[in-house]
């Protein structure tokens, strides 16, 4: 298994952890502070991040999901200290609007899973986090402040953060270059063009995704925000209206 994950380094303090064999091609971010780590998300728990981000630091390690969704809350079990959006607590407690044979489905999807690993296994993580967070909240690693961007849309709770020294914004599920997913009952089409318009007003200078490509520039979010708003002109910006293909994405609604 020890080539499920896929390291790499933006800078001294900063790394992508991902999880390239899952057709989603997941990533998560550690970022290094003086006093504590942070992982913005924990992946699809198919196998141990600890393991990965141990190597990295030795500081004490707090996860933050970008939102309760599956394929980022996976590795949740191995970091107590987590914070969360109180949009989506009911997701882990049970709550979550799909089956876990569904979830599983999903798991093995187009998936190159490690020799001899059972999907019978498989859980989605349930827990009560250390802390809620709220639109415009900071955190404090020491010497590095994100703020916490509360960007409904993909999902209610879903959140982005802003490191404005560094210029960083990690996006989650909001902005990646391919198929964005706005079209299932726990969306908000109209929402996600307000969270794209947030996003597109920041200083940023690197965009980090959850998923694909990880070549993707800030310019790409002016660019989704005129094809959001272009829905909307056009009345198409809600559920059941289609699949939109632009230059190097795409929305379904």
């Amino acid at each position: 298994m020890s080539d499920w994950f896929t390291i790499d380094q933006i800078d001294k303090e900063t790394y992508i952890i991902s999880e390239y064999r899952h057709w989603e091609e997941t990533h998560c971010y550690l970022l290094i502070g003086k006093e504590k780590a942070l992982l913005i998300d924990t992946g699809l728990g198919i196998c141990n991040i600890y393991n990965e981000v141990i190597k990295l630091t030795d500081k004490p390690i707090t996860a933050v999901a970008t939102h309760i969704h599956w394929d980022h809350i996976g590795g949740h079990k191995y970091f107590p200290d987590f914070y969360a959006h109180k949009d989506e607590l009911n997701w882990l407690n049970g709550e979550f609007p799909l089956t876990m044979d569904q979830i599983k489905e999903m798991v093995v999807d187009r998936c190159d899973l490690p020799e001899g690993y059972n999907v019978d296994t498989y859980e989605f993580f349930q827990g009560t986090p250390k802390r809620l967070l709220k639109d415009h909240d900071v955190i404090d690693i020491g010497g590095r402040v994100l703020q916490v961007l509360h960007t409904p849309g993909h999902s209610p709770g879903h959140m982005c953060f802003f490191e404005q020294k560094r210029g960083y914004l990690f996006t989650g599920d909001l902005v990646y270059k391919d198929t964005l997913f706005a079209y299932y009952p726990s969306t908000n089409p109209t929402e996600y063009l307000k969270s794209i318009e947030q996003v597109a007003s920041l200083p940023v200078n690197r965009v980090f995704p959850a998923h694909h490509s990880l070549d993707i520039h800030p310019e790409i979010l002016t660019r989704m925000q005129t094809a959001f708003r272009q829905l909307k002109e056009e009345g198409k910006l809600h559920h059941g209206s289609g699949i939109f293909e632009y230059k190097d994405f795409a929305i379904w609604l």
